[in-house]
Parts: structure tokens; C-alpha cells; sequence
């Protein structure tokens, strides 16, 4: 049978409709002999219509199995059924992908009759089953283990460089300052050391939620690792960057946490440094690391800031 019996060369408007949906669509004769093959199946499947026209039966190559396992071809044949029968066909099933793997699809089969009411082959419409739709707090799950610190839930360091970058091409290509604070918690080891891991966990979530409290939405605050937190403050400059870094001194210092019904008070030493053009993040972050170390070797819980941006 010519494949002009069941899409005849006048009706190359159906061919070409066909041809723009997406589902996959082909027919097959009596012999079970592929005549037509459409677009939608040769991205579904993978194979070609100059691959599979003229095939006898296509479920040798598509090789549908249910989701048990069995073979639909090796058992009731839906193609040699619905020819039997004049009936119609639906299942959920498996196809085989021609680069091997398995494609969940729907199929419908349904005998083509002639005029006369005599079956002259069956066509077969498969479509894709979408994947389970991923649960979205699932997915705000993985963004958060990608950018966020799982303990204090602040930017990781991964998450602070984006913004670190973004900042700089402002900078460059705006004009819009920013500074750059690094804080480290002062004798955080001697916590760990009296009250165990747990309460310097605490400590760090306490020191995390005060940062993240007190910062506007073109800021951000990180972990940077460690006992160390870092805090990017955009459209600051001069003197402005001081006044925040002793602010966040001076909250943190009266924060208290209660561990073993003992109040427990820590205080952080902070450098900073207003970005400069030819800044780089490493330059940057060394920059604010100095004067860090500066203060924690003049007494610890000082601020020490280098506001000159040339």
C-alpha cells in the first residue's frame, strides 16, 4: 500500500498540519507497514521518517512496554487489535528512545477506514506524559543549598561574589560606591571550647539574624566562613561606611544568647574599605581583611575603616 492511500499528494495541507503539531502521529497499513511518520514523532522518538517509512510494524523498534514491564508487542498488539476489531486503543506506556532511553508517552490507536467501511491500516497518536512537576519548595530547597549558608541561612560565598561582581560593574559602568565590611567574632573558640559546638552554632545564627535585621534590600550580608561574616553596602561612602560598621558592632554586642540558663555574650571586631574602581574582589576583600586584623590586634571589638575610595 502507497502512503498517497492514506495522505494523498492533493492534500498536502493535511500533511503539513500534521506536520506542526506536537504530538506524534503515524500510520500503518494492513502489513502494519509505517506510511506516514510525522515531526512531532521524529523528536519524541528520535528516529527520522526516512528511518522508520516503510518498517513493518513500529512497535519492533519503538518497542512499547507497560509500566510492569511487559512488552506490548510479544502479548495483544494494539495495532493488530484495533484492526481486528475496528476499535480504539488508550494506554500510558513506554517507548524506546532511539539513543536507548525510555520516553513515558500516551498513545490512541484508531483503524483508518475507506469509503467502502473496509479497514485499510491503523494510525497511532503518542504524546509525551510530563515529568512530575518538581514541588516548589523543593526547588527553593536546592536554590538555598546553592547560595545560602545552611547554618545561618545568610549568602554563602559563592552567593556573596555574585553580588560582589554585580556591585563592581555598577561601580565601573554607574558610578554607584560601595563598601565592603568583614566582621569575625571575637574569642569564638573560647565558645566552643566552654559551651560546646551547639552554642556556637547558636551564636552564629544570633549574629546572623542581627546582620540580616539590620541591612536595607541593595545590601547583603554572608557568611564568609567560619566565624567570619562579610557585608556589602551599597551607595555608601565617606563616613557613612563607619557609622554602619559601628552600628553592627554595637548591636551585636548587645545581643545575648541563653545556653544552659547562662547568658552568653560575644563581640566582633570589623574592617572596612570603600571600593575603588580598580579594585578587584580579591584586592577588595584583602583590603578589609587588613584592617580587620588591625583591630583585632589593637584590643578587639574596634572598628577600623578605610573610607577613601581613591
Amino acid at each position: 500500500m502507497k502512503v498517497e492511500t492514506v495522505m494523498p499528494d492533493r492534500d498536502k495541507f493535511y500533511q503539513k498540519l500534521l506536520n506542526r503539531i506536537f504530538d506524534g502521529v503515524y500510520f500503518v497499513d494492513v502489513e502494519k507497514k509505517v506510511t506516514y511518520w510525522n515531526k512531532g514523532a521524529e523528536r519524541i522518538s528520535g528516529y527520522s521518517a526516512a528511518e522508520m517509512l516503510g518498517l513493518s510494524c513500529p512497535d519492533k523498534i519503538l518497542v512499547h512496554v507497560d509500566d510492569r514491564g511487559t512488552d506490548l508487542c510479544k502479548g495483544e498488539c494494539p495495532l493488530s487489535e484495533t484492526m481486528t476489531d475496528n476499535s480504539m486503543f488508550t494506554a500510558e506506556v513506554y517507548l524506546n528512545h532511539k539513543d536507548g532511553h525510555r520516553v513515558p508517552v500516551t498513545i490512541g490507536v484508531s483503524s483508518l477506514m475507506d469509503e467502502d467501511g473496509k479497514c485499510i491500516g491503523v494510525v497511532e497518536v503518542f504524546r509525551e506524559i510530563a515529568v512530575r512537576t518538581i514541588d516548589k519548595q523543593l526547588i527553593e530547597d536546592l536554590k538555598k543549598s546553592a547560595l545560602l549558608d545552611p547554618l545561618t541561612e545568610l549568602a554563602n560565598r559563592r552567593y556573596v561574589n555574585m553580588k560582589l561582581r554585580a556591585s563592581f560593574e555598577e561601580l565601573r559602568r554607574h558610578d554607584i560606591p560601595f563598601g565592603l565590611i568583614i566582621g569575625d567574632i571575637d574569642f569564638f573558640k573560647n565558645v566552643n571550647d566552654t559551651w560546646g559546638h551547639a552554642a556556637g552554632d547558636s551564636v552564629l545564627q544570633m549574629i546572623s539574624r542581627t546582620l540580616e535585621g539590620n541591612m536595607r534590600a541593595s545590601d547583603m550580608a554572608g557568611r564568609w566562613g567560619g566565624d567570619e561574616f562579610i557585608f556589602i553596602a551599597s551607595h555608601f561612602e565617606g563616613g557613612n561606611l563607619g557609622i554602619l560598621a559601628d552600628k553592627l558592632r554595637k548591636l551585636v554586642e548587645n545581643c545575648t544568647v541563653i545556653i544552659k540558663s547562662t547568658s552568653v555574650n560575644v563581640t566582633m571586631t570589623l574592617g572596612g574599605t570603600q571600593a575603588r574602581t580598580d579594585d578587584t574582589i580579591e584586592s577588595l576583600t584583602e583590603r578589609a581583611d587588613r584592617f580587620l586584623y588591625q583591630g583585632k590586634s589593637s584590643g578587639r571589638n574596634l572598628v577600623i575603616v578605610d573610607e577613601k575610595a581613591e
